[in-house]
């Protein structure tokens, strides 16, 4: 299976607490709910939709598989969304039991990430979606098991709040697969890894050409 990361992002990189006020208000963020004002914009549903076509399997941290078991079952209106969350395998990582409510097809990912991760992939299958989880996506982007990753923003900045590429994540270039826009604002994003690459700018003969480093 290939390793997708979907994240709804502001324009200054924000990926907490998208979906309500109170979604996560960890490490003090109080800006939380800044992409719901833009969930009736065609490019939204459309886009989201068509991730949720796309998943085999769902890989979660454990801060944001509680917040979608609270949610997710009580939706059952055929949306594709929920029919995916709450009939896919979901495989979450954790250190501790998962307990509480069951969700269909949810276990506990054990033993070393990058392992538990890489032998996923290896399962049969389209894709293993991440969805938000902005920690365990960032440990997936530093191994480098991310295949593509897909970004809606939002054309809001919060400031303050978690980020998906930290001031420590890795260097890498992306080369875009996808893009959209919305008339809203919203910017679609999918973006495949490639090698980090930097040049310079130097001056021959009066003029200024870019020289690779």
């Amino acid at each position: 299976m290939r390793l997708t990361v979907h994240e709804f992002m502001t324009l200054d990189g924000v990926v907490q607490g998208p979906g309500a006020p109170d979604e996560d208000t960890s490490d003090g963020f109080t800006a939380g709910g800044w992409v719901i004002p833009f969930a009736d914009d065609p490019v939204f549903g459309e886009v989201v939709g068509g991730w949720f076509a796309r998943t085999t399997e769902l890989l979660f941290g454990r801060t944001t598989f509680e917040l979608m078991r609270a949610y997710w079952p009580q939706v059952t209106d055929g949306d594709p969304a929920s029919v995916a969350l709450n009939t896919l395998p979901k495989h979450v990582v954790t250190s501790t039991e998962l307990g509480g409510e069951e969700w269909t097809g949810s276990r506990r990912v054990e033993g070393d990430l990058v392992e538990a991760v890489t032998a996923l992939k290896a399962r049969e299958g389209g894709e293993l979606q991440v969805h938000g989880c902005a920690r365990l996506a960032a440990s997936l982007h530093e191994a480098g098991l991310v295949d593509e990753y897909r970004l809606l923003i939002a054309p809001v900045t919060v400031g303050h709040g978690r980020r998906l590429f930290g001031t420590d994540a890795v260097p890498r270039g992306y080369d875009v697969v996808e893009h959209r826009a919305s008339e809203r604002g919203l910017t679609y994003l999918a973006l495949t890894p490639r090698a980090y690459e930097v040049a310079a700018t130097a001056v021959v003969d009066g003029s200024e050409v870019v020289v690779p480093a």
